[in-house]
């Protein structure tokens, strides 16, 4: 059987009650995605851009859904603490795919900031999300009309023209269930122009024994000279899926990082659809992915210069070892009169063993002939020689092995902008490589950086 067709036919047994969750612009497209589910075959592993993730195994599961917004069993104070040495945020929570905000997370904001659950959003603010919901994301990819059939909540941030928010914001995204679950979560951000925000999103699961499945779509709606960066950290565990599309429409002038990290994870497939629709835009594209044992990260971009004068810089890194699969598909797009153009993409791997495998298929496609393009990969082992040397001065094999690998992703880390935020990564990404242990385990990791 299709396996889709299990949701669309759970959306049309409840529509009424998935409905009654949220207003008009978040229900107006849902039978609109059904229908191009129904209409559509879910692409097959070995496809075009899925060459190494079978979307149909992930998505077969009888996944339970939140439908009837069930308060879950969770206690953000007690099963988690996600402390950034010396960084101050406004933080705010999804649970499981429901929106919750920490103490007075809100009140920190500058006038005019919203930063709310999208389902409060889509009553309180509908000409705003009529004008953007759904706007970018694509409801040709399964994947978000998938997203769109279903979500009832998720986060919603709009900072009005010319408001700079000086405190960063953060999003601890907690699964917790004793029966597998899947959460449907939706992020639509709008800076109109001249805005300014930094947001971190934590993604985390605190059952790991239990089969779960992250459904997300992230709109992101960048002004004219808007500033955002987007840092998103993955540190959930070995039963956990992950499927995320991230879509970016950014202004004139304006500048943007995305920043993916995957430090602990199950599977996971990542999807960047980046338009530089208007001139002079600049978008940097980071990631890093850290994968043993039998873990999956899939990275997908697809990057379009549609206006002269744009600027993209994408660097990706995986280190993987054990018997893990990294995978990272790339694709730089320059439409006719999009001159002036500057795009670079580099993804650099290191592979630890001989069961692990790096796929990597960087691409470049080009309409204009005034511009500065370049693409390339690479894929290796460690350094005998630099091993040699340091075990000539007195350190181990694991501790040369682990110096290496931190030294690799070290130009990930300095390409983040938030000075606390790349201390606090280093030291994550320290503890990662130096843990002879298969999982993330939040409570240790809180002692240990508090």
């Amino acid at each position: 059987m299709n396996p889709l067709q299990q949701y669309t036919d759970l959306y049309e047994a409840h529509r009424e009650l998935i409905d009654s969750a949220c207003g008009l612009p978040l229900n107006a497209l849902r039978q609109q995605a059904c229908e191009a589910l129904r209409a559509c075959t879910l692409p097959g592993k070995g496809s075009e851009d899925y060459e190494h993730v079978d979307l149909a195994a992930m998505l077969a599961p009888d996944y339970g859904i939140n439908l009837g917004r069930r308060p879950l069993d969770i206690d953000p104070a007690a099963t988690f603490s996600c402390k950034v040495p010396t960084l101050s945020t406004a933080l705010f929570f999804l649970m499981g795919d429901t929106f919750a905000s920490a103490g007075n997370a809100c009140a920190q904001l500058p006038e005019g900031v919203i930063v709310s659950s999208l389902a409060a959003a889509s009553a309180r603010h509908p000409e705003l999300l009529e004008r953007y919901y759904g706007r970018a994301a694509s409801l040709s990819n399964p994947l978000v009309a998938l997203n769109t059939m279903l979500a009832q909540d998720g986060l919603f941030i709009y900072v009005p023209r010319g408001v700079k928010v000086d405190k960063p914001l953060q999003l601890v995204s907690i699964m917790r269930s004793e029966m597998p679950m899947m959460a449907v979560r939706r992020l639509l951000i709008v800076l109109e122009d001249d805005a300014e925000a930094r947001l971190l999103c934590c993604d985390h699961t605190q059952s790991p024994a239990t089969a779960s499945l992250s459904l997300q779509t992230i709109e992101i709606f960048a002004g004219d000279r808007a500033c955002f960066d987007l840092y998103d950290l993955e540190e959930t565990a070995g039963a956990t899926s992950r499927l995320s599309s991230l879509y970016l429409h950014a202004g004139a002038d304006a500048n943007i990082l995305l920043d993916g990290i995957t430090l602990f994870n199950g599977m996971t497939r990542n999807e960047y659809h980046c338009t530089l629709s208007a001139p002079g835009s600049s978008l940097r594209l980071l990631g890093m992915g850290i994968e043993d044992e039998g873990r999956l990260l899939d990275n997908l971009t697809h990057i379009r210069h549609e206006a002269p004068r744009c600027h993209s810089d994408e660097l990706m890194k995986y280190v993987v070892a054990d018997e893990a699969t990294g995978v990272f598909c790339g694709r730089i797009y320059v439409a006719p009169g999009a001159e002036k153009t500057e795009a670079y993409q580099s993804n650099r791997n290191m592979v630890t063993s001989p069961a692990a495998r790096m796929y990597s298929k960087p691409q470049l496609e080009i309409y204009n002939d005034d511009v500065k393009c370049s693409h390339g990969t690479a894929i290796g082992r460690m350094d005998e020689k630099q091993l040699f040397y340091m075990q000539q001065r007195g350190l181990s094999l694991p501790v040369a092995h682990t110096l290496l690998k931190q030294a690799f992703m070290a130009d990930v880390i300095e390409g983040v902008r938030l000075q606390p935020l790349r201390d606090r990564l280093r030291m994550l990404v320290d503890m990662r490589f130096a843990s002879d242990t298969g999982e993330h385990d939040c409570a240790a990791c809180a002692s240990q950086i508090s």
